[in-house]
């Protein structure tokens, strides 16, 4: 087996409970620059917590996060973000009364510390908007830059949200559950998406579509319980007895 590469992102050690309830326990990660990883695990095994963790949503009581080598345990969520440390959620955030460029434009703003609100008239924000179209068509959903959020289907808002997150220029990406409330109708233009994004981006994927998942993923983590249980290629995790019996189940996955 080759040599790894440094690790873009590397957790050490991260540990929190919630009075007696232990959410995460001694959780070792490394992800590289490029890499493909999908977090998987029942209801309650921590996978969004891990992932509040790492971009500083809450804090942790013991360990380390590092960031191309350098600690950001005790950054604010922002300044991780500033650092490279980007995110989606579980349940969108966007700004459904803007046009889906605005929303791309404001993301852009704050990247570069604009004050988007004072500078939408002006030479700025024109170029934040000309950036925020690049991104769009990046998704394949430039086409809809002038529709309001509220009047896209679920799977283009997905896709938009994937699009502001890209905006931040991140150099490690935490997609919580991007197919999550996608029909099924709309579920391929999530997989050609995540095929589409930069191959120099670590990605970390949470996921309960294990479709999408073991489509998406080189590198698959289970998370039991606040803990990684294991971490393997797909084939291996899809083998594993002790996956299948705290999460697979017995059917081919």
């Amino acid at each position: 087996m080759s040599e790894r590469s440094q690790p873009i992102l590397s957790v050490r050690g991260l540990c929190k409970n919630f009075g007696a309830l232990a959410v995460a326990q001694s959780i070792n990660l490394d992800l590289e620059a490029g890499a493909r990883v999908g977090l998987i695990g029942p209801n309650g095994a921590g996978k969004t917590t891990f992932v509040n963790l790492l971009t500083g949503m809450i804090s942790a009581d013991e360990g380390e996060v590092l960031l191309d080598g350098e600690s950001i345990a005790k950054l604010a969520p922002e300044a991780r973000v500033r650092r490279g440390l980007a995110r989606t959620y579980q349940i969108n955030t966007l700004l459904v009364e803007n046009t889906v460029r605005d929303n791309v434009a404001i993301a852009i703003a704050e990247r570069e510390r604009y004050a988007w609100r004072m500078l939408r008239f002006g030479r700025h924000w024109g170029v934040c908007l000309e950036e925020a179209q690049a991104r769009l068509e990046e998704m394949d959903i430039g086409r809809v830059g002038d529709r309001t959020v509220r009047h896209l289907p679920y799977g283009e808002q997905r896709l938009l949200e994937i699009a502001i997150a890209l905006a931040l220029k991140p150099r490690v990406l935490l997609l919580d559950e991007p197919g999550a409330g996608v029909p099924s109708h709309e579920a391929h233009v999530i997989h050609e998406a995540l095929d589409r994004l930069p191959r120099d981006i670590a990605i970390l994927i949470i996921e309960h579509d294990m479709d999408l998942v073991f489509r998406f993923a080189h590198e698959i983590v289970v998370m039991v319980q606040g803990r990684v249980l294991v971490r393997d290629v797909p084939s291996a995790i899809s083998a594993n007895p002790e996956v299948r019996s705290v999460y697979l189940g017995r059917s081919k996955v």
